[in-house]
């Protein structure tokens, strides 16, 4: 889970850059719902994490 969660970040990175310099507006709209994808995945993948261990 924790490479789905890099994978999104990235491509939210990715279209960050092409959306915040112009390129293209709706790739700034993709990048903040793949960013919000990232962050649910992340903590979701921290506390799964957490609990295998114990």
């Amino acid at each position: 889970m924790l490479g789905w969660t890099l994978m999104f970040f990235f491509l939210a990175i990715v279209a960050a850059i092409f959306g915040f310099l112009g390129i293209a507006s709706t790739l700034a709209s993709i990048a903040k719902v793949l960013f919000i994808i990232f962050i649910v995945l992340f903590i979701a993948s921290l506390i799964l994490g957490r609990r295998r261990s114990m």
